[in-house]
Parts: C-alpha cells; sequence; structure tokens
C-alpha cells in the first residue's frame, strides 16, 4: 500500500478531487500556501493499494497542468507608489506528488473500524 500526498494548485484542487473520486479514489484536501510564490495551495492525501498508484498520478497530471500567469514581483509591491510594479510570467500549475509506503490503514466508521494491512511478499 502508498500514502499519496500530492500539492497542486488551489486552482486545480476542486476539479482534482471530482476526477479522483469519480475513479473511486478517497481522498482529503488540505489547503497550503507555497513557499515560493505564496500562493495558494491544495494538499491532497491518499491511501490506496500500490497498484492503484499509476492511475492516481495519471488523474494528478491530466488535472494540474502548468500554465502561466502574470505576476507582479512582490518585493517591488511595497515601492509601487514610486516605482512602476514589476510583472512577469510565472509559470504555475503541475504539482508534487510523495508516495511514501504504508503497512496499515483504518478506516473508522460509527459502528467498527476496518483494517487495511499491506500484504506481506515473498
Amino acid at each position: 500500500m502508498k500514502f499519496l500526498v500530492a500539492i497542486v494548485q488551489a486552482y486545480d484542487s476542486d476539479r482534482l478531487l471530482h476526477a479522483l473520486t469519480d475513479a473511486g479514489y478517497g481522498a482529503t484536501k488540505i489547503n497550503s500556501l507555497g513557499g515560493f510564490l505564496r500562493m495558494a495551495n491544495s494538499t491532497i492525501l491518499m491511501g490506496m493499494e500500490d497498484e492503484r498508484v499509476p492511475e492516481a498520478i495519471s488523474i494528478i497530471r491530466s488535472v494540474a497542468r502548468r500554465r502561466v500567469e502574470v505576476k507582479m514581483d512582490a518585493a517591488e509591491a511595497e515601492y509601487s507608489e514610486w516605482f512602476a510594479a514589476g510583472y512577469h510570467e510565472v509559470p504555475i500549475g503541475g504539482g508534487v506528488i510523495f508516495a511514501v509506503p504504508l503497512d496499515e490503514m483504518y478506516k473508522v466508521w460509527p459502528d467498527r473500524i476496518e483494517r487495511r494491512q499491506q500484504t506481506p511478499t515473498h
């Protein structure tokens, strides 16, 4: 089993969640903030069997496309009264996916707990 952590632009997150759930994946979204451009991101958390990982990555790739946006240089914003602000094109989108080995996963229901365990390979 794998624990997938996908960090994508917030703009892509709703379409990504719909695509993942339509394909039968369970996913949880956490709002996050990017370090470089300080733009809104979403962190999508998923647990799945190893054989489903390539399909999940393919879905993420199809939704989280790269694109170009025009941004104002954040460093120049405080001086915008005196100087023309610096605008430039920034490639955004895409994402980062971490696939972490997962030994166990639990689903908690009001009346029971389901435990899924990694099947040992010999």
